[in-house]
């Protein structure tokens, strides 16, 4: 397929002017003639896909047109579905897949599992791909959120069912609405010795509590109650400070089972279970499958194996990507409004990662239209119709990423608004969607590079030097009430602007160093594109602090006071923003939260009065005391030497080796020894404004001494064999 894609035509040469656009021709006639490059290239991959089929010698494709009304289901094409999905034995198999999206969800508890047995309880849930291109949903169960709290002085262990008793009463009284029924909410209290992240402690632990509870949702009032002060028996009411309460469950996890965003998760044997199947008609069974994957394993949350993406776990399974794109039939002069225009087109590219080309290319039309070679088209004479069949084509697919462009702001809001406006399923689309991560090319333009213009057509022509197909806006609605060939003419459009965002996500291997990233930060994929920053250093802190025994404060954000008078201040003033200290920062400023001295801590080692021969600093050049030796003033040497003795200086105290210290100095002493070096560089300028009994040091009597010959004023130069500063009948040498 390489070789027989064709470049994109632009001009036909460097210098030739572009071809003029294409203009609407009189008479009411929207046909082209031709075919458009972008339909060759269709027609090319139709080519290349029937070329592979004879020779694996595969099942004929599904025809290029589907009469109307007819359901997905009977002509859907065998190659929409993954590979089928192995028979695994749970006590005798491992199960590996590579881990792409993680939430959870508040269940019942799953006998047979670790965690709580009665109440509600959260089972994470993470959705992957096997190697061999099987999806999979793995229910994770036993792992509950907490956070800790300095214990206060006199603390026993023997306070601590006091102490949790109190707090699971507090917490229950102040929810407003109990509506799963909890009985407990704090589930455990214990001691442990850790140290604060926030300024320097010398390396001394202190004790802490591990108050665990039964939700996430629970650590807020949790948090809120204790620091508001909390009477424990034996104690009083003190009021507590928490650590690590502002962390997401998700992350939690992560950072205690050391998972990364995308990397590989192996059930062993004998440790996870397998959901059965739940076929129509069957009576419900007691833990059947409650996702779309084609395999879902129960296991506990300390009974799987992380593996790091390192060596033969670098890999990246065959995800894949799914981009979508939808025409509405507006109004004159008037945006779609989803309550208002139907749906009448939607275009379908399906790529796998590490594949060029997408292996599925369709388009859902409303009415009839004429074939497109190279993709199938699939004609509805209803918009709920059209509408159903969609949501069972992405069902079938069962795709790991969608993208598309612009489809998080208005194409996917849109197919809900309308499908709830025609009422054709009830949250169909949304389970088909559940566990799929939305890649969106306009927010990773916006973050990455700065450009012009981020329409599609403006970012296709700068990355990929190719355009849209060249139909406006206001002629869609014309298009479509038109022939099968202007709603052929529209359907080739609406594929185009399907094609172009996978070509982007190739082109600038989105796909690739959003994977690599999300290993390297620690988080899930998908927050990569919903988050910010903070939440990407935070998941490395606590990894790193994890195995120092640190445990991270919650910094509170200091609320802006009312504006008063306003003051001009010419010192910089230091502001400490906990979450704002980014790596670059530690490294270029030698900067870290554990080496804070804060106000009244004391010196943490003596002062010393002996002075410092040698300092020096990475960020920038520093200087050097070169006490104990005998050295000449600058002013009675040549403008040369302090210029060669500053370069010399520089990569002396330039820590990054020898080598180009020494061939500086080789080319310097080259350039005198070769009278390369300019004479105004070697020559001494001297001046006595003022008599030379008016001088104290005896260098001005010895200067005099040359009057006769012309050399006491600004100017005049000392010939050759005369009294001049460097011999040693009028003074010491300078040497």
């Amino acid at each position: 397929m390489e070789s027989k894609r064709k470049a994109p035509v632009v001009g036909a040469d460097e210098g030739d002017p572009a071809p003029a656009p294409w203009k609407r021709p009189k008479g009411g006639d929207w046909e082209v003639d031709g075919p458009s490059h972008f339909e060759e290239e269709l027609a090319l991959l139709d080519e290349v896909e029937a070329e592979m089929a004879l020779e694996m010698k595969e099942s004929q494709p599904a025809p290029d047109t589907v009469l109307l009304g007819s359901l997905i289901s009977s002509v859907g094409n065998p190659k929409w579905q993954r590979p089928p999905a192995p028979r695994i034995n749970p006590t005798q198999d491992a199960l590996c897949f590579q881990q792409v999206e993680l939430d959870y969800y508040v269940g019942v508890p799953v006998p047979g599992m670790p965690g709580a047995t009665q109440g509600p309880v959260p089972i994470l849930r993470m959705f992957g791909v096997t190697a061999a291109g099987n999806s999979v949903c793995c229910h994770i169960h036993g792992f509950a959120p907490y956070f800790y709290v300095p214990a206060p002085a006199g603390f026993q262990p023997q306070h601590l069912s006091d102490f949790q008793r109190e707090l699971n009463g507090a917490v229950l009284r102040d929810l407003r609405s109990n509506r799963e029924g909890l009985s407990r909410a704090v589930l455990a209290v214990e001691m442990c010795s850790k140290e604060s992240m926030y300024g320097y402690h010398g390396q001394r632990r202190l004790p802490f509590l591990k108050v665990t509870l039964a939700l996430p949702r629970l650590v807020a009032p949790a948090k809120r109650l204790l620091e508001q002060g909390l009477r424990c028996e034996g104690l009083g009411v003190l009021g507590y400070s928490a650590y690590e309460a502002n962390i997401d469950f998700e992350i939690r996890f992560m950072v205690d089972r050391d998972v990364v965003g995308c990397n590989w998760i192996e059930l062993p044997p004998g440790k996870y279970r397998l959901r059965p199947e739940q076929l129509m008609g069957e009576p419900p069974k007691e833990l059947a499958k409650a996702s779309l994957c084609q395999l879902e394993a129960d296991v506990g949350w300390a009974d799987f194996i992380s593996h790091p993406p390192d060596g033969d776990w670098q890999g990246i399974a065959p995800l894949r990507v799914l981009s979508f794109d939808i025409e509405c039939a507006g109004r004159k002069g008037i945006f779609p409004e989803p309550d208002k225009d139907p749906v009448i087109q939607v275009a379908n590219m399906v790529l796998r990662q590490g594949e060029r080309d997408p292996f599925i290319r369709n388009v859902f039309t409303l009415q009839s239209c004429a074939p497109i070679v190279g993709s199938q088209v699939l004609c509805y004479s209803q918009e709920a119709e059209l509408l159903k069949a969609w949501a069972e084509f992405v069902r079938i697919v069962d795709p790991d990423i969608v993208t598309g462009y612009n489809i998080q702001n208005f194409d996917l809001p849109y197919l809900l608004q309308r499908s709830q406006t025609l009422k054709v399923w009830g949250g169909a689309l949304g389970a088909a969607c559940r566990g799929v991560s939305r890649s969106r090319p306009p927010q990773v333009l916006l973050r990455e590079y700065k450009l012009r213009s981020y329409t599609l057509n403006a970012v296709s022509f700068h990355f990929l030097q190719e355009q849209k197909e060249d139909v406006q806006h206001s002629i869609i609605t014309d298009l479509q009430n038109g022939t099968e060939q202007t709603r052929r003419r529209l359907a080739v459009y609406c594929l185009k602007d399907a094609y172009l965002p996978l070509r982007l996500l190739e082109k600038l291997m989105c796909v690739i160093n959003y994977m690599e990233m999300a290993r390297v930060t620690g988080v899930p994929l998908g927050y990569l594109l919903s988050r910010g920053q903070q939440v990407k250093v935070v998941s490395q802190l606590l990894r790193q602090a994890m195995k120092q025994e640190l445990v991270m404060p919650v910094v509170k954000s200091e609320g802006g006071e009312d504006y008063g008078s306003g003051e001009y201040y010419d010192v910089p003033i230091a502001t400490l923003d906990f979450s704002s200290l980014y790596p670059s920062i530690m490294m270029a400023h030698n900067l870290c939260y554990t080496t804070l001295l804060q106000q009244g801590a004391p010196e943490p080692r003596e002062r010393s009065d002996r002075p410092v021969y040698l300092l020096q600093r990475r960020a920038q050049d520093d200087t050097m005391d070169c006490k104990g030796h005998q050295t000449v003033r600058r002013d009675k040497l040549p403008p040369w030497v302090p210029t060669s003795s500053t370069r010399c200086l520089r990569k002396l105290l330039n820590p990054t080796g020898t080598g180009g210290r020494v061939a500086h100095a080789k080319e310097d002493d080259s350039d005198l020894l070769c009278n390369r070096v300019d004479i105004s560089q070697l020559v001494i300028n001297k001046e006595l404004p003022a008599r030379a009994h008016e001088y104290d040091p005896p260098q001005a009597t010895w200067l005099r001494r040359g009057e006769a010959l012309g050399a006491g004023t600004l100017g005049r130069a000392r010939p050759a064999g005369g009294c001049c500063l460097r011999c040693w009948p009028c003074g010491p040498s300078l040497h």
